[in-house]
């Protein structure tokens, strides 16, 4: 089941995509998509009534925000791909670096990101996103992939400057508004058995820069849910983004970053595409 909230921002209603392609207002049954709707439970009693939900004719293909709303959580994995360690000139990590972004950075998949004031380096990171859809702590691996709500394309957009030369602050190079395209939709896991045999793309203006498999990742899905547990609670609702293949901007030689007008196209196996369009600095509420 494709999960999605719809409508203009800080007012979207939650919907499904159907088996036919077609959105459905979910809202008869779930008020939106958050920790307390993401159950096993909530997410069985919306499948079972998929077919019965109300077709949006108004307007069918309207803006999708980000397909959860309300998260407490944006969590970072670094450097989860060797490649990608190597390409920044640093050694693959022998325990997950866990970055926390702020939530205010998400959007939807295919909304505008907007460049920082005075920012020459922005850059893009394709990465795999997992939803949590029941929380805990000192979770088993063996038991971490039946505590997904779901999967989703994310883009942990990234100001170089910020993130590297301002301190070691990872996250202050994380969180700009638009940072985080989150999207289009959420897949559930069930659609998804294997979250470690997806392929994944990245184009800039029609140059593919990242393409890769996410069987590459150092720290596989489950064990990041796993460590992550052992250091804070995950509750339902929660995003998890588990870092990113080579071929970032910052990696290439000369290095090269986002600049206004750059269209962006990302692809995961089963998740859709997201398509962005840079801009420069807008004033945000």
């Amino acid at each position: 089941m494709k999960l999605v909230r719809f409508g203009p921002p800080d007012t979207e209603r939650p919907g499904i995509i159907d088996n036919n392609g077609q959105l459905r207002d979910a809202q008869s049954l779930v008020d939106d998509w958050h920790g307390a709707t993401l159950t096993d439970e909530c997410l069985a009693q919306v499948a079972a009534a998929a077919a019965t939900l109300p077709l949006v004719t108004d307007n069918p293909h309207p803006r999708l925000g980000a397909p959860v709303g309300t998260i407490s959580k944006f969590i970072v994995i670094g450097l989860n791909y060797a490649a990608h360690a190597a390409e920044a000139g640093l050694s693959p990590p022998t325990d997950p670096i866990i970055v926390l972004a702020s939530p205010t950075a998400v959007c939807g998949g295919n909304d505008t990101i907007c460049l920082p004031p005075n920012s020459h380096k922005t850059d893009w990171e394709i990465e795999l996103g997992v939803v949590i859809g029941r929380g805990g702590r000192f979770i088993a691996a063996t038991e971490a992939l039946q505590h997904v709500a779901g999967y989703c394309i994310a883009n942990d957009v990234s100001e170089r400057e910020y993130q590297i030369e301002r301190g070691t602050q990872w996250g202050k190079g994380k969180s700009y508004d638009t940072f985080k395209p989150l999207g289009p939709w959420l897949v559930t896991r069930d659609e998804i058995p294997d979250p470690q045999n997806l392929n994944m793309q990245l184009q800039r203006n029609g140059k593919i820069c990242q393409q890769s498999n996410t069987q590459d990742m150092i720290f596989p899905v489950a064990e990041l849910i796993s460590r992550i547990s052992e250091y804070m609670t995950l509750c339902a609702g929660d995003v998890l983004v588990t870092g990113t293949p080579p071929g970032v901007g910052y990696g290439m030689k000369p290095p090269q970053f986002l600049c206004a007008g750059d269209q962006l196209q990302l692809n995961i196996d089963g998740l859709g595409q997201q398509e962005n369009t840079v801009a420069a600095h807008v004033t945000h509420k």
